[in-house]
């Protein structure tokens, strides 16, 4: 059955006018049109200088007909996935395409990947706000591409399409290519906020991407000889798949999806145990509270999306400050904490100093709400430390602590680091009661 979001989503697919490809970056544009014009050249060329026989006519049938009963079979999963997909998303059609890609001619592979698109599209993807049109169209045009830098690969070796050799060879282009691609693809769409990890993806996006590969190589082996078995890869790529929508449900629930750190409730199950740890070991922790100061004037002066790039910035400074056992978080608007494993008050002092020196030496660009490039540069913050067990026995006092210092900071210039020691010196240098300075 097709929802009403679905039929918006199919109604709005034909009106181009209102297509989101026209707010794109013009060199995406002119990059995803080459794509398709030389693949659309390609498979023109295929065409006329390749026939096709009624088997491999049938066999392009069959793997069309597998993809569609994969898709429908894990429709719903599918879509989940799609919609929670905060980075570039992975789907399972090189399961299908590999295949493809080695048995079919060229331009058979160009209908069987226009076909699974065309059908994922429609049934799956449909109404979703980040699927639009031309991004369908340029993911179809990658993998067609890719599909064919494959069977260019299986040419090249010159040895049997069911040998080891050429599986092998078309498996490793077909990866390689595929992410050369993609990642040219995402390069144009945003090239100032291009890193090799969003380019290239994380180690389990590839790892995800290699195991699809590796399943159409078992297709690709099976096909020709056995072709009932290959009904048996349904159930791992159901249990693939929905493992992988686990795992992203996991991580909306416990990161901040702005800054891509821990949510407050996480970071705080972490300190917990952190506490639990340190009292077994008669150890000790640091705990940073990092406030950026005026924050508010960037979102007033620049806009609201300025200010989410400002704190990406931070987030990416303080995860670079600290080690991968340290727990690094969001608590909500401009406030940032740190939780630093088995770390004394002079260690945890000397990372906040770097902490808040890197923020002061900070340059984003970005854009203001006009779309003017700014560059926002030369801001503070104010970063209140203390530690486990001299600050206090549970977390909340221990946090409580380094809140007081951050307010100490605040009051008496900002742009400094405050350990709750330093709260009668702080006092004294302000000639203010120690209570009104931590207040």
């Amino acid at each position: 059955m097709i929802t009403s979001e679905e039929r918006a989503g199919h109604r709005s697919a034909l009106t181009v006018a209102t297509w989101e490809l026209w707010k794109r970056p013009a060199n995406w544009i002119a990059y995803t049109g080459l794509s398709v014009a030389t693949m659309l050249a390609l498979t023109g060329v295929f065409a006329a200088s390749i026939a096709i026989t009624s088997s491999q006519v049938l066999l392009c049938f069959l793997l069309a007909g597998l993809a569609i009963a994969h898709t429908e079979a894990t429709r719903r999963i599918e879509r989940q996935r799609r919609s929670m997909s905060v980075t570039p998303h992975i789907n399972m059609t090189s399961v299908w395409v590999l295949p493809g890609a080695i048995l079919l001619p060229p331009q058979l592979t160009a209908l069987l990947v226009t076909v699974i698109y065309l059908h994922l599209g429609y049934r799956s993807w449909a109404g979703l706000r980040t699927v639009n049109p031309h991004r369908t169209v340029a993911n179809a045009t990658s993998m067609t591409l890719t599909a064919f830098a494959a069977w260019a690969a299986v040419q090249i070796v010159g040895a049997d399409t069911a040998s080891v050799t050429s599986i092998c060879a078309a498996s490793l282009a077909f990866f390689l290519m595929n992410a050369v691609f993609t990642g040219t693809g995402l390069y144009f769409a945003a090239p100032k906020k291009a890193t090799v990890q969003t380019l290239l993806g994380s180690w389990d996006d590839n790892i995800l991407e290699a195991s699809t590969v590796c399943i159409g190589a078992l297709v690709l082996a099976v096909l020709p000889h056995q072709p009932v078995l290959v009904l048996l890869v349904f159930l791992p790529l159901y249990l693939l798949q929905r493992s992988v929508l686990i795992k992203q449900l996991e991580q909306l629930a416990t990161t901040d999806q702005k800054t891509q750190l821990l949510n407050a409730t996480t970071w705080q199950q972490g300190a917990v145990r952190e506490v639990s740890r340190a009292e077994r070991e008669n150890g000790q922790f640091g705990a940073l509270m990092i406030d950026l100061d005026h924050f508010k004037s960037i979102n007033d002066t620049y806009g609201h999306l300025a200010g989410d790039d400002v704190l990406k910035g931070v987030a990416a400074l303080v995860k670079s400050e600290t080690r991968t056992q340290d727990l690094a978080g969001r608590f909500g608007g401009e406030e940032f904490v740190v939780l630093l494993t088995s770390s004394s008050k002079q260690e945890s002092v000397a990372v906040a100093e770097r902490i808040r020196q890197r923020i002061s030496e900070m340059v984003i660009k970005t854009q203001d709400n006009e779309g003017n490039a700014v560059v926002i540069e030369q801001r503070t913050a104010s970063v209140g430390v203390a530690t486990f067990p001299l600050d206090g026995r549970t977390i909340d006092e221990v946090m409580a602590s380094a809140d007081a210092s951050v307010y100490a900071a605040k009051r008496n210039g900002r742009n400094r680091v405050v350990s709750s020691p330093d709260l009668a010196s702080v006092a004294e240098e302000a000639g203010m009661p120690l209570k009104a300075v931590a207040a």
